[in-house]
């Protein structure tokens, strides 16, 4: 994984119907289409080399990644080696008994249960840090062809990891653990390190069966570069975990694939941040290098010493650069506004884990915040926009905020920030992109409803009401188009599924009216 490509390549890998693999000097291997790809294509599909826990994880089953103990009173662990698993099924599972299970229990290596359940582990549950680095070397052994062609010469970024702390960590933890306690001398230093490497720079998160965390390794997948407006979106499985790769806009020929490696809601300061800390690498992409982040003023601040100045940065590509008004003299330092930014930042993590089954205060606190900073940020910045995505997804289904109780004006208030959020995805998320096609989803819906309303209230005649299920048909279809390509054991797979019957049903009541 690398930033973005802007000079000459050689043909640096294999080549498929639907991509290439170039290499240059500055960024490496990348790829390319090696045809004009329409939005939607799928590119490629992928089983993960390696699947396991998290760095920094909480006690969890080896297999399953639930959280573990299953209760408090029960603490089921492998009848072979002693390690958690959540029942025998799990217990013999090839992810787990093929891998750590065997050198578990040849080294009479034990869990230590109390210290797992009984420290804080705040940073994660030291003695599992071992768990995905050792699966990875093991199936270095167990598949030395695609490890030599596709896994060996990914970037591990060995000198730069040394300077962080989290290497000295990983040197205790995982590169001593395995050569003394597991006794797997056979694996040097530098090798367990450089799988740390692979790993921490290259693994993507993944969502179980379960609904819960962990990472895998698609090597090819992990060659795109970096934008942070991908014109790819990758979706994978719950149950077998294959990742199905797939254009969101048109790509012609010869351009250049490229994933985003960052939260796309986040401001430009805090992705660059991000891809800094974790990927290695200063993002300089378009949206990056533009203070106004293409005309969306996801970074920008609202000016308190003018009535309509908007605050941004004189260089977004430099954290230290002055931020200054468009409208009166007013300017500050980088740095203020970087405190700024995370301190906020920290209220919208907070409310954002309070989660619908919550009920009504999974809303209220949301827009709390929203109103709170209301003078403070950009009516787009990215964290009024964070937040709008969860309300957009929240009103209708929460307790006390169902669809069909919803009052006019809240249905209208769920309109706005649909229509808000889709005004900045457009622009970062553009073309068949899953936030894209869930919100167009959540938008369908108030649009109908308020039509009826007006219809039976007498404010809309027959040809009012069917000019605006018509709209909805259109937002419907589209978002049915694009939630219809992902996997159908997904959460976004299986809205896919109602929107095109819901499709059918509204396309009838048009022609029946």
């Amino acid at each position: 994984m690398s930033q973005q490509t802007t000079e000459s390549s050689k043909l640096g890998g294999k080549s498929t119907a639907t991509y290439k693999i170039l290499d240059n000097d500055k960024v490496g291997r990348y790829m390319v289409a090696n045809k004009e790809l329409e939005a939607g294509e799928e590119i490629l599909t992928e089983m993960p080399f390696v699947v396991g826990p998290k760095a920094f994880t909480y006690p969890l089953c080896l297999s399953c990644c639930t959280p573990w103990p299953p209760t408090p009173s029960d603490k089921p662990l492998c009848s072979k080696c002693g390690w958690p698993v959540c029942s025998a099924e799990c217990e013999n599972l090839p992810r787990h008994k093929d891998y750590e299970c065997q050198i578990f229990a040849q080294a009479n290596e034990k869990f230590n249960v109390a210290a797992a359940l009984e420290e804080t582990n705040e940073n994660g549950v030291p003695q599992l840090e071992c768990i995905t680095p050792l699966r990875l070397l093991l199936e270095s052994e167990k598949s030395p062809e695609r490890w030599n062609n596709e896994v060996k010469a990914m970037e591990a970024h060995n000198k730069l990891r040394k300077e962080k702390a989290h290497w000295d960590s990983d040197q205790v933890n995982v590169v001593a653990y395995l050569r003394n306690q597991l006794k797997l001398e056979r694996f040097s230093e530098e090798q367990i390190q450089t799988a740390c490497g692979i790993l921490e720079v290259n693994a993507f998160e993944i969502r179980t069966a379960n609904g819960f965390s962990a990472r895998a390794l698609y090597p090819t997948v992990a060659l795109m570069n970096h934008s942070c407006v991908s014109n790819t979106c990758h979706s994978i499985s719950t149950t077998d975990f294959r990742v199905r790769l797939r254009t969101t806009t048109k790509v012609p020929p010869a351009g250049e694939l490229y994933g985003s490696y960052v939260h796309s809601l986040l401001p430009t300061m805090l992705r660059r941040e991000h891809l800094l800390e974790g990927k290695y690498f200063a993002c300089a992409c378009p949206r990056c290098a533009d203070p106004a982040e293409l005309g969306t003023h996801m970074s920008s601040l609202k000016c308190n010493k003018c009535d309509n100045g908007i605050v941004m940065s004189l260089d977004s590509l430099d954290p230290d650069s002055k931020w200054k008004c468009t409208h009166c003299e007013f300017s500050t330092s980088g740095a203020a506004v970087r405190k700024v930014l995370h301190i906020i930042q920290a209220e919208v993590d907070a409310v954002e884990t309070i989660s619908g089954t919550e009920g009504a205060d999974a809303i209220q606190e949301r827009e709390t915040v929203m109103k709170k900073y209301h003078s403070v940020l950009h009516p787009c910045h990215a964290f009024n926009t964070m937040l709008r995505h969860s309300l957009t997804q929240m009103y209708g289904r929460v307790d006390e905020y169902l669809l069909d109780d919803l009052p006019d004006v809240v249905l209208e208030h769920k309109i706005d920030l649909c229509h808000l959020l889709l005004q900045v995805l457009n622009v970062t998320e553009p073309g068949y992109s899953r936030i894209r096609g869930m919100t167009l989803y959540e938008l369908h819906a108030p649009l109908l409803i308020i039509a009826k309303t007006q219809w039976n209230a007498g404010v809309l005649n027959e040809s009012g009401l069917k000019s605006k299920m018509i709209d909805a048909v259109q937002i419907l279809r589209e978002s049915a188009t694009i939630l219809c390509l992902e996997p159908p054991d997904t959460p976004e797979g299986q809205i896919g599924i109602v929107a095109k019957d819901s499709l059918v049903q509204l396309e009838d009541s048009i022609n029946n009216l």
